[in-house]
């Protein structure tokens, strides 16, 4: 049984980790896993692509418990978010900067890299799936386009979790415990069980429950305006509200010198820092996993057999994962409302397989129910919104007299209620594998739907404009009479809501085929043609979307109609009619609707019964996304803003890769070498644009321009006794911007610079020794070291202007390395909304190195281990997290050490 959650899994998939097997002469060998990735039984080793695949025992054995220890064994994936629940899995360094998690239910990316539990797929837009790793047959991880096999999300590669199904052989019960401490955090534990019971020879069950609470380790300080905490800025507010200020007369350079950190009290400051007593806590970060699989498996006859599993689970998160750098110490953060976070997920597979002579088929199903109920601060949009001054600052109650233009307690919050489904349906069949041709042919169908409302308290009360008697008015001036009005749904705080629902339904048709060209050679070919629709219903506070879409859809030419959309009608007429704004994928309901035809070609050569050479050529792909506001026109209308218009949709971004691998077992099987070579080709890469200077981007998504990812990955385990087993693997990267769309240079990082998030250089060595002891016990030591180098943080420019605006909120600047990006990007500079160029560059999340040790012992039955993960206490940059409009630094758990125990009964 494994002990943590999914990413923990995913991490030790990509380690060369192997367990020991023992031949009838009890030498040692490495283990050869049976793997599904070209959905056929195969071992690893005869599959001719890139994958690699950890069974449940190895998975125990690298024995580290928790995300933040286990990211750093991941040479050539990424896993980019703000917390538990809330990361995105990127494959060899297709990457762009992710979706806002505030918003990424209303407006994300598909994944690029999708996430299977078994054969149903789980990935999700903005926020995957994050399932604890209990009771794991094994874990595979194909990185690489899947697209033929897998369809869409598998652009970069695909992640399956493989788990124990009911056993017909008997009985089996068993259970793990864990107990830990962290430096300067909570006292963490877990506890996990099994049982498999057999009521006859043909019907077997199976049972799992698990709970784990991760222990906190970040505090959460009360404001300390002087020393480094938020003091607020009125320069900041006027820079990106247009200058709404000091239209006003204000000169907000002089108002930032009557904040409350020089001496003025909360009620004469004209800039007013937020204040956050009630929320002070030590360790506030903690994160509780609990819930249940259980399995049923029925042998029909002889030849078909049906699975049934469902599983249950609840994540509750408190607290934020990520340390603020004005702040003392590496694990303080100043927040001004409680951030809770409660994720549900009900999961129900079927499986039904048998044999119709030599055809073996296959036909699994899958209903994925999820809800998130979040409650988050989001005091940070003060920072970065065009209408920050209108939400906080006093301007519009004082028109006469801008001494007394004051900006009032800036603290806001962000409640989000999100239901989630999922249902697919695949048929295939496989033909036999002993015949010279071979083909594997299906049917897929799939449906998603995210149905969400998010509530924004973003205005303070305390002005006249806001106040609690005059909230229908304020709703008034929004364009929103009445959303509040007694009897509403929403809180009197509530100032700007999202009501949206997406629907994705995707059909497909998929084939392989191969043909045994020689006893050695093997030629194969995959296609798969899909259809996609994207369909985006609802509305925000101001803006009814889905009327919108549709009179895009049916193409109208009166400017009046868009004027009534609020719109400016002339304008999107003009761009419609000049092919700047493209609506050509819309059918007259605002549908968005995409089709097309990928394909894979293959060669392997067996070279001889312990060597295979393979070369490749995959196609992946990732749907195009609705805009919740296309059309709208940038508020900044200057330098490179200039006649922008957020686009309706993204446009699908696909990859073509091209790899050359080899797998071997040299030296009697004691030395195993998996390495392949690749070359990646990305085109009209899609990225989420979140730009501080200008909110009438908000969020949407876009097409950045074309890029290209050079690499090598290796795993390679040495069994260098019979006792010791030494693992290593590493990734080298080269990726680079090829192509710029012209309405983002000077927002996006330029042609010739690297793509986000993904090191040039990471790897890991794992080494395990075993020795026998007294009464039949078996001993062993386990030590590992990990390696990754400097990421850069995002897509965007942004670094110097989040630089400036952390030096005046905070009185301090973060103290992070920024990457100049001017060096290969003439002229880069990155323009405030007042058109006020910065200098251009990228946040550097720096190189970190982390060490694992463990010592145990074991029998038949038990196991008992003593373990310490980081080993010395390293404090990495996991993620940069610039979605607060200042940086965050999202970490690892600091120096842990701990005991686990499991006892097993067969």
């Amino acid at each position: 049984m494994k002990k943590t959650h999914i990413s923990c899994a995913i991490v030790a998939a990509l380690t060369a980790q192997q367990a020991l097997a023992q031949t009838p002469d009890t030498k040692a060998s490495i283990e050869t896993i049976e793997v599904t990735a070209t959905k056929r039984s195969e071992s690893i080793q005869d599959v001719p692509v890139a994958v690699s695949a950890l069974s449940g025992d190895a998975l125990e054995n690298m024995g580290i418990d928790n995300f933040q220890d286990y990211v750093e064994f991941l040479p050539n994936v990424v896993f980019q978010g703000t917390g538990p629940g809330q990361n995105e899995i990127y494959i060899r360094g297709a990457a762009t900067t992710q979706s806002s998690i505030t918003l990424s239910s209303v407006q994300a990316l598909q994944p690029s890299v999708a996430f299977y539990q078994d054969e149903m797929p789980v990935s999700m837009a903005g926020r995957n799936l994050d399932i604890y790793a209990t009771d794991v047959q094994r874990v595979e991880v194909l990185p690489g386009p899947q697209g033929t096999l897998f369809g869409a999300s598998s652009q970069a590669g695909t992640v399956r979790l493989i788990t124990k199904k009911p056993d017909h052989s008997g009985f089996a019960a068993g259970f793990d415990t864990s107990i830990s401490t962290t430096k300067g955090g909570e006292l963490s534990n877990s506890v996990e069980a099994y049982i498999n019971i057999t009521p006859t020879d043909d019907l077997a069950l199976r049972v799992v429950a698990y709970n784990e609470k991760q222990g906190g380790w970040i505090d959460n300080l009360e404001n300390d305006p002087g020393n480094g905490g938020y003091i607020g800025s009125a320069v900041v507010i006027d820079r990106i509200s247009g200058g709404a200020l000091a239209g006003y007369g204000a000169d907000p350079a002089e108002m930032d010198t009557r904040r409350v950190v020089n001496g003025f009290t909360s009620n004469t400051a004209a800039v007013v820092s937020p204040r956050n007593g009630e929320h002070v806590e030590d360790d506030f970060n903690d994160a509780v996993y609990s819930g249940a699989r259980i399995g049923l498996s029925y042998h029909i006859n002889e030849n078909w057999d049906l699975l049934v599993q469902h599983t249950e689970q609840t994540l509750d998160t408190e607290g934020v994962f990520a340390y603020d750098p004005t702040l003392s110490g590496e694990s303080s953060a100043n927040r001004f409302q409680a951030d809770e976070n409660s994720d549900e997920f009900g999961l129900t597979t079927w499986t039904v397989e048998g044999r119709l002579d030599k055809l073996e088929m296959v036909y699994t199903g899958g209903y994925l129910d999820r809800e998130i109920d979040t409650l988050t601060d989001y005091t940070g949009y003060t920072n970065g919104g065009l209408f920050s001054a209108y939400y906080v600052c006093n301007h519009y109650d004082t028109p006469d007299n801008p001494a007394d233009i004051r900006c009032l307690d800036p603290t806001k919050y962000y409640k989000e209620d999100t239901t989630s489904t999922r249902l697919t349906h695949e048929f295939r069949v496989n033909t036999d594998v002993d015949a010279p041709w071979r083909v594997t042919a299906g049917l897929f169908y799939d449906e998603q739907e995210v149905a969400s409302v998010g509530q924004f308290k973003i205005a303070n009360t305390e002005m006249a404009t806001f106040g609690f008697d005059d909230l229908s008015s304020s709703r008034r001036l929004q364009g929103n009479q009445g959303i509040n009005s007694d009897g509403g749904p929403f809180s009197p705080e509530i100032s700007f809501v999202n009501d949206i629902t997406h629907r994705i339904e995707q059909i497909a048709v998929f084939g392989q085929f191969e043909y045994d060209i020689t006893e050695t050679l093997t030629a194969s070919v995959g296609a798969r043609w899909y259809q996609i629709d994207d369909i985006y219903r609802g509305a925000t506070t101001t803006r009814d979307v889905t009327s919108r879409l549709q009179a895009y859809g049916q193409n109208v030419t009166d400017p009046a109609v868009y004027d009534g959309l609020g719109l400016d009608g002339e304008g999107i007429v003009s761009a419609i009619q000049s092919g700047d704004l493209d609506i050509s994928l819309l059918d007259d309901q605002g549908v968005l609707t995409v089709d097309d035809t990928i394909f894979k070609f293959g060669l392997d050569w067996k070279v001889s019964d312990d060597v295979l050479l393979f070369a490749n050529y995959s196609e992946g792909f990732r749907p195009p996304v609705t805009n919740r506001l296309g059309g709208d026109a940038a508020a900044n209308q200057s330098g490179a803003f200039e006649g922008f218009r957020i686009p309706v949709y993204s446009t699908t971004d696909t990859l073509d890769n091209y790899e050359l691998g080899l797998k071997g077992d040299f030296l009697d099987g004691i030395l195993r070498v998996n390495a392949t070579g690749y070359y990646s080709e990305i085109s009209e890469l899609q990225t989420s644009r979140f730009d501080p200077t200008n909110i009438s981007f908000l969020v949407f998504t876009d097409n950045v321009g074309d890029a290209e990812v050079k690499g090598v990955d290796a795993d390679i385990t040495w069994l260098a006794t019979d006792n010791l087993v030494v693992n290593a693997a590493f990734s080298i990267l080269d990726t680079e911007l090829t192509r710029i769309n012209p309405e983002l240079e000077g927002i996006a990082a330029g042609v010739g610079t690297e793509l986000p998030y993904s090191a040039s250089f990471s790897g890991n060595v794992n080494a395990r020794y075993y020795f026998e002891l007294d009464g039949g016990k078996e001993g062993f030591v386990n030590a590992s070291v990990s390696y990754t180098g400097d990421r850069l943080a995002g897509m965007i420019m942004d670094a110097y202007v989040m630089e400036d605006a952390t030096q005046l909120i905070y009185g301090t600047g973060s103290g992070l390395k920024i990457q100049d990006e001017a060096a290969v990007y003439a002229g880069a500079t990155y323009n405030d909304a007042n058109g006020n160029p910065f200098r251009g560059g990228r946040y550097v999340q720096e190189a970190y190195m982390i060490s694992n040790v463990s010592v145990g012992m074991s029998d038949d039955s038990w196991k008992v281990e003593l373990f310490i993960d980081n080993l010395f206490n390293e404090s990495a940059m996991l993620n940069i997290d610039t979605q607060q409009y200042t940086p965050k630094v999202v970490t690892n758990r600091p120096r842990t050490v701990g005991v686990r125990f499991s006892f097993d009964y067969y």
